[in-house]
């Protein structure tokens, strides 16, 4: 009965899925028909709604609809041009500094708004122009943005931590904040190394006016424009770490300076804007909500067919080798995140997948930085990479003209993440070093 249960459940959840069912409801529909195919409807109905509400009952989702609100202030609250000029402060006269610039606009703007989107989209809406207006291959411009654009999803504070917190069993989201700050650095260099010598190959060097040093004036007050930004960082990190507050009272703790900030600091937002992104706001988190509900009657389903222990009896049975089965983990993670989104993803997979890591002592912390990173990668690539077509749609570029441009920057994130999954101090030094492991 489990082996036809999981196939009704697998089949189900795929012709779902391919009907373009949205994720949530495929995920509710398909455990419901296995619940009622093998118990009773009226159980199903019991269990469905009972899993849907005990799945976002928890204290730490509190903070997912603040940290959005957060990144949607700071996203509509013109900090773009200053996290720019603060990074071309640094890169001005280096080979590429431009599209350099871009990926260290995309690392600073992500981590503060938490999204890829919303990165390619600010940074880029930048950035872009002015590469066009200085030569730059238009092609590789984009493939530049959009290959940094999700390092958000890995630098603090990030929702992507929490939902797998949720889905792992309670790992500490503070622990997992820190985890991704050498991982979401380093994909961020990987790619700025891969656009020096590109840009050095085709000669895209500065000169003249555009490259003179700044004053130490106009260095001090383009420093002093960024700061404030860039304390929401530090403001939420310093404040888990010194124990002020937890991070889910460091997510309002983000909104109420966000707004301080956009409102009557750069008066970049005003009042009568609020009711529009508190919608936006409102809509963001109940998709997410209604997919971590929808996830929890899965997690149910999945456990009453033996599912997991199946896939995990299978993977364990292919190698007894853990640099092997880490590969084939990060080849199949890297599949599913060309079709599905980060969220449902993370839920789904993460209670199949995490045991089978533990029993080579990989840690909890390890393999959420580890997953992460893989469905972060899913973001810019197609069918459904989100960023990639918001990237190709703002640059004006054919998908296959970005794509070909990509293709040396996928090498370096694939490089980053074989890392990461290999070298576990790549995600557990910092949070080691700081007493959280």
């Amino acid at each position: 009965m489990e082996l036809q249960a999981a196939i009704l459940l697998v089949v189900s959840f795929a012709l779902l899925l391919m009907f373009s069912v949205p994720v949530s409801y495929s995920i509710v529909a398909s455990a419901f028909i296995t619940i009622t195919a093998f118990l009773t409807p009226q159980f199903g109905m019991f269990v469905s709604a009972q899993k849907v509400i005990a799945g976002i009952d928890s204290l730490s989702l509190i903070a997912v609809p603040f940290f959005i609100l957060a990144g949607l202030l700071m996203s509509n609250g013109g900090i773009a041009h200053r996290l720019v000029d603060l990074a071309m402060l640094v890169l001005r006269r280096v080979p590429g500094a431009l599209a350099l610039t871009n990926a260290a606009g995309n690392a600073m703007f992500g981590s503060i708004s938490g999204s890829g989107i919303a990165a390619a989209t600010a940074i880029g809406g930048v950035m872009l122009p002015m590469e066009k207006e200085e030569g730059y291959d238009e092609g590789f411009s984009a493939a530049m943005n959009v290959a940094t654009a999700p390092v958000g999803q890995l630098i603090p504070p990030t929702t992507a931590f929490i939902v797998y917190s949720t889905a792992s069993g309670g790992t500490s989201v503070a622990t997992l904040f820190m985890a991704g700050w050498i991982p979401g650095l380093l994909w961020t260099a990987a790619c700025m190394v891969v656009g020096y010598f590109i840009a050095k190959k085709y000669g895209y060097i500065r000169k003249g006016e555009k490259a003179k040093k700044l004053s130490a004036s106009e260095t001090l007050q383009t420093i002093w424009r960024a700061i404030p930004s860039l304390l929401l960082i530090v403001i939420i990190i310093g404040g888990i770490l010194s124990g002020v507050f937890s991070p889910t009272e460091a997510s309002a703790v983000a909104v109420a300076y966000a707004f301080i900030l956009s409102v009557f600091i750069y008066k970049s937002i005003d009042l009568k804007d609020m009711p529009r992104i508190l919608v936006q706001t409102a809509n963001m988190t109940t998709v997410v909500m209604l997919i971590i509900g929808a996830s929890s009657v899965l997690s149910f389903v999945l456990s009453f067919t033996g599912l997991p222990a199946a896939i995990s009896k299978m993977v364990l049975g292919i190698s007894d080798n853990k640099y092997v089965l880490l590969l084939i983990l990060n080849i199949f993670l890297l599949i599913v995140g060309t079709f599905m989104d980060m969220a449902p993803a993370l839920l789904i997979f993460t209670p199949i997948f995490l045991p089978i890591v533990r029993t080579f002592g990989m840690s909890d912390v390890q393999f959420g930085v580890m997953m992460v990173m893989n469905l972060a990668v899913g973001t810019i690539t197609p069918p459904v990479g989100n960023v990639l077509f918001v990237g190709c749609s703002l640059a004006k570029q054919r998908l296959e003209n970005v794509m070909k441009s990509l293709v040396p920057f996928f090498v370096a994130i694939f490089i980053s993440l074989m890392l990461v999954t290999y070298i576990p101090a790549l995600s557990e030094w910092l949070p080691t070093t700081l007493g959280l492991m």
